[in-house]
């Protein structure tokens, strides 16, 4: 597509009648409210599925690479914000020892077999958090900054050829459109710094649609201790930086895809990226999303499939940008379901590391609502502190908890092995023995065990770098490096913890 053809859909996506589409979702909720009352939105059982962003880089100097579009087609992969991103999705399985089989299967095959066609191009797809190595002859500030205008519309040159992406830095919508993280700062004319992270997101979709409240009640004080076992992302490509290495080793936030995604997108004067909070019923949430600011608004004809009926509704969850968020989705009557999309977690080392993770969150969404566990009482104030916590400590971050016994607790082994115990006991629950549900959960436990994170490993490798002289970005990129090379031995079938030494101690201090 031309630079000017695609100016001419972003005009015409920008001149779209807001009143005329704020219209439609009102009367498209009024319909979804009918259908979830009249049990279309309620599932025999609860499913599980998942969203996996990839970025690519040069297999030998591990820069990153932008990915033909033909090649992203062939492999199956969707695009992304950026011309490096890769994702892939799998199909909602039910929650069962053998729909997470099916989960972690589809992926590693997917994985596998894109992997394959790639290399043939001298491309790597790295899962992780944040990339930190430009294109060969670029920084990363300009990557991110360089754009074109044409007929009047702003374009990032990196971005993805999508009418919506592009949109977003010529809509009304006051985006900052800059970084704003320890040390780092950057402005931009479009929404691509939000290129730098790539995350998982796992899905959950219950069995009855009214069920959504409390769980994404439960969802909201399990995103802290979750995102603190998960964390990967603490550096920024080193260009970015305005610091000597000593304050940002010292200052640095162990999850910064969190700061990335808010200070780019949220406007000075409100917050549309954030931590949301509870949600009493599900009118609530539907009010709610039908009544968030709408990015790119777009006016559709009426097709065939079921959820055509509430197209312009689900237009909004594009744009309804919490850290956790209710869903309501389906494109037949029969496959209609309302879920909670998880989206804290950063890419993680590997395939089992993730499919850890999504098996962990489904865990504890089942056990906790059937057990009435009383970290439902937790205070809101404190899951939110408990999220930003982790975005700033990882597991060094101090977490409130409630336990089963109706105690309140700040003892991070405490909580963690009360959370690992709900997670097992809410896999048993759908039909895993123990053997299968220690699989996915001896990942993340033993993380805690060590205290170490992806996280707090690039930060170990880059500290102990820059401790023997070598230049920042040196070390930066030397870590960056030695996370591709362990990672191509372990992707597929691997944990982090097969990088870890074995005779590393098992109560280390998260850096």
């Amino acid at each position: 597509m031309s630079a000017s053809e695609l100016a001419a859909q972003v005009r015409a996506a920008l001149e779209v009648d807001r009143e005329k589409f704020a219209s439609r979702v009102d009367s498209e909720v009024e319909a979804l409210r009918e259908e979830i009352e009249d049990g279309t939105f309620d599932n025999p059982q609860a499913i599980v599925g998942l969203e996996y962003e990839f970025y690519a880089v040069d297999d030998e100097t591990d820069a990153l690479m932008r990915v033909p579009r033909r090649l992203l087609e062939y492999i199956g992969f969707e695009k992304e914000l950026g011309l490096h991103n890769a994702e892939l999705s799998t199909a909602p399985q039910p929650l069962s020892r053998y729909g997470l089989r099916a989960q972690e299967a589809e992926v590693q095959a997917k994985l596998d077999a894109a992997e394959t066609e790639v290399k043939r191009e001298g491309i790597a797809l790295v899962s992780d958090g944040m990339w930190t190595v430009p294109p060969i002859g670029e920084t990363a500030g300009e990557y991110l900054t360089d754009s074109i205008e044409e007929d009047g519309i702003r374009m990032a040159t990196n971005m993805s050829a999508s009418t919506r992406y592009h949109a977003m830095a010529n809509t009304e919508y006051a985006a900052e459109l800059q970084l704003d993280a320890p040390h780092v700062s950057l402005a931009a004319d479009t929404v691509m710094p939000e290129s730098l992270i790539t995350s998982i997101q796992p899905h959950y979709q219950m069995a009855h649609a009214h069920d959504l409240p409390e769980r994404f009640r439960y969802a909201l004080r399990i995103a802290g201790p979750l995102l603190g076992v998960a964390v990967n992302s603490p550096f920024f490509p080193p260009d970015l930086y305005d610091a000597e290495p000593e304050a940002v080793l010292e200052e640095t936030w162990m999850e910064n895809r969190v700061p990335v995604f808010e200070s780019v997108l949220n406007p000075a004067d409100s917050e549309k990226v954030t931590f949301p909070e509870d949600i009493e019923d599900v009118d609530e949430a539907l009010e709610r999303i039908a009544a968030d600011e709408t990015v790119v608004p777009t006016v559709m004809e009426t097709g065939h499939r079921f959820d055509d009926q509430f197209a312009h509704f689900r237009h909004k969850h594009g744009t309804f940008w919490r850290w956790v968020r209710p869903v309501f989705d389906g494109p037949t009557r029969q496959s209609a379901n309302a879920r909670i999309e998880f989206r804290p977690l950063p890419g993680q080392p590997t395939v089992r590391d993730t499919v850890s993770l999504l098996a962990v969150f489904a865990g504890l969404l089942e056990s906790l609502p059937r057990r009435e566990h009383p970290l439902y009482d937790l205070p809101w104030e404190a899951a939110e502190e408990n999220f930003y916590a982790a975005v700033r400590d990882g597991l060094d971050a101090d977490f409130r908890w409630i336990t089963a016994a109706g105690e309140e607790t700040t003892d991070t082994e405490e909580i963690y092995a009360e959370l690992f115990e709900i997670a097992r006991d809410g896999l048993e629950l759908r039909g895993l023995d123990a053997e299968e549900a220690n699989r996915y959960i001896q990942p993340l436990r033993e993380r805690v065990d060590r205290r170490v994170t992806p996280a707090s490993w690039k930060h170990r490798l880059v500290a102990e770098a820059v401790g023997r002289g070598e230049p920042f970005a040196q070390a930066v990129w030397g870590m960056q490096a030695e996370y591709i090379d362990k990672q191509s031995d372990t992707l597929i079938e691997g944990t982090f913890i097969d990088w870890l030494p074995q005779a590393e101690a098992s109560a280390g201090n998260e850096d």
